[in-house]
């Protein structure tokens, strides 16, 4: 049987696994649905099209699924969709899409979403993400695989932030962000390789040398980015190893529309 609380109040609309846990005071609405093993805190509010997967932990007084802070809302049938192994701190803000996008904020799997994380509406966050205190994604901001983001970093909206990035305390994010990259400030500067994070993923020396030269191609050898995109498609034909990593960080940079952190 589903834990409910007696102090909670649950829409009978709202569809709940047997083993969903909700806590004292929570409100879950009538289009909520909730995969087996998550738990939702005290006081927490789970509202709209929101469908949240499997063995999610979210902390006291989040709000999932509100209405998008967006003007031109009218009330239409967005959603909020959150995966599975989820940690969701206290005082996150979770909200719907809206109909001038895809229509749906999407929050993948095993991403760990510190307290005070507001997700704005059409976000798309990737899997195994890292998000610290007060971090801020207006709307439309695409978040990749594997990407740090600093506590109190604001990223503006239809920002793209490449997979394996990180973003450093308190920056300004006002460009597209490429893959494997770390950022930080106000004006954001790119400061290097995220040499820290690819070792803990068990990245290959090869595969570093790479996107190491990637790097110096982009920002060290004075070329445009379309140079860049140039020598980094040989980079990827020369050496097998790195031809993935060359192929994600040049389809990034060809389908950046706002520009590049440079």
């Amino acid at each position: 049987m589903t834990q409910v609380h007696p102090t909670a109040i649950v829409d009978p609309n709202a569809q709940l696994d047997g083993s969903v846990v909700i806590g004292p005071y929570a409100v879950i609405g009538p289009s909520v649905r909730i995969g087996a093993g998550t738990t939702i805190g005290a006081h927490c509010v789970v509202e709209g099209r929101t469908t949240i997967g499997r063995d999610n932990r979210v902390f006291q007084f989040a709000s999932l699924g509100a209405a998008p802070q967006d003007k031109k809302y009218a009330g239409e049938p967005t959603e909020l969709v959150i995966g599975d192994r989820n940690t969701i701190r206290e005082f996150c803000t979770f909200n719907l899409g809206t109909v001038q996008d895809g229509g749906v904020t999407r929050v993948g799997n095993d991403n760990w979403i510190m307290a005070y994380v507001h997700i704005a509406h059409d976000c798309q966050v990737g899997n195994q993400v890292t998000m610290a205190n007060n971090a801020t994604l207006a709307g439309h901001v695409e978040v990749g695989d594997w990407v740090t983001v600093g506590g109190l970093t604001g990223v503006l909206q239809r920002m793209r932030i490449g997979a394996h990035a990180m973003i450093g305390f308190a920056s300004h994010v006002g460009k597209d962000i490429p893959p494997f990259m770390v950022v930080d400030g106000n004006p954001l500067a790119v400061r290097g390789v995220n040499l820290v994070g690819l070792r803990r993923r068990d990245f290959s020396a090869g595969r570093i040398a790479a996107i190491r030269e990637m790097h110096k191609l982009i920002y060290r050898q004075g070329k445009t980015v379309e140079e860049a995109r140039a020598a980094i498609a040989a980079l990827g034909t020369q050496d097998p190893e790195a031809a993935a990593d060359a192929t994600l960080m040049d389809t990034f940079l060809a389908t950046s529309a706002s520009g590049i952190a440079r």
